[in-house]
């Protein structure tokens, strides 16, 4: 199976608008959300149901009250202010703790454990485009990219177990830890970008990312008309490195009205908003095809 995952170099561009109309046209398709900080794929999937299973991605500080002294040297020693004393001991503010285990390790009366948390859940779904596997990570929870691995995981068994020929992922914005983590090895990255000046710095951001893990880019420009000036600087910051610009999508008001709705821009269901007439749709199309066979004839 091959991995097509679809980024961008900040939030904005229409990069899950993009994806879930490359999920509406394309056929055997396994499909992943791994944004695990802000996932919103499924919104426009048309999600069944669901099966939910919880992240273990990190451990916290519990104190035992029965064995705690008060002496404060777990306090003294912890540099994220998570210990402070609550009448006769100490307690954990969980929010604050990062798992170090440096109180555990100073504790002198073995007070101090560090027990496994659920930092989140991630979730198979039925759509009407084939399965999703997406997730949702806690409220100022850590270990996202530990997410993203274990979406990761989960798709590709899922796509192993129904023959899937590819594997289309949603990445997160951004060049972090999520991005990392969603970019390596995969086959191919399709990177959203707009004309505007952010828009071009922080392409060149994630161009420089996909160069270094050695993955094949390509580059598409979402609604391109708002400023046909920077798309020709980004085509021609494409072309002087050799990355290819899948194409040139407009702005269109029938794409928003199709995302109102909870539907992807272009489908080849009758359900669709949008019609084969439509600049959008048309330019949508061309985009995947580019991409499709910029996929196919990778090696595998």
């Amino acid at each position: 199976m091959k991995e097509l995952l679809v980024i961008s170099g900040k939030g904005g561009t229409g990069k899950t608008s993009i994806t879930a109309a490359f999920a509406a046209l394309a056929d055997n398709m396994i499909i992943a959300d791994c944004d695990v900080d802000a996932a919103n794929l499924h919104m426009l999937l048309q999600t069944g149901s669901s099966e939910r299973e919880d992240f273990i991605g990190s451990q916290k500080a519990i104190i035992d009250p029965e064995r705690c002294t008060d002496c404060g040297i777990c306090e003294e020693y912890c540099r994220f202010g998570a210990i402070r004393g609550v009448g006769p001991h100490r307690v954990v503010a969980s929010l604050s703790c990062e798992g170090c285990g440096v109180c555990h390790l100073v504790c002198p009366v073995d007070a101090i454990t560090l027990k496994e948390h659920v930092s989140g859940q991630w979730i198979t779904s039925d759509t009407a485009y084939g399965p999703l596997v997406h997730a949702q990570l806690g409220i100022a929870e850590e270990n996202s990219g530990k997410l993203v691995a274990k979406v990761r995981e989960e798709a590709q068994r899922i796509a192993t177990a129904h023959n899937g020929e590819f594997i289309l992922i949603d990445g997160p914005p951004g060049t972090g830890c999520p991005v990392i983590s969603s970019i390596s090895g995969v086959d191919l990255a399709l990177i959203v970008t707009e004309p505007t000046i952010a828009g071009l710095h922080d392409l060149a951001r994630i161009v420089d990312l996909t160069a270094h893990f050695e993955v094949s880019a390509m580059v598409c420009i979402n609604k391109f008309d708002l400023d046909r000036t920077y798309s020709d600087r980004i085509e021609s910051y494409c072309h002087e490195h050799d990355v290819e610009v899948a194409g040139r999508i407009p702005f269109d008001e029938q794409v928003i009205h199709a995302l109102v709705k909870g539907l992807p821009a272009v489908d080849k269901h009758a359900n669709s908003p949008l019609t084969s007439e439509d600049s959008a749709a048309k330019a949508i199309k061309n985009v995947w095809t580019a991409v499709l066979h910029h996929l196919e004839m990778l090696p595998r």
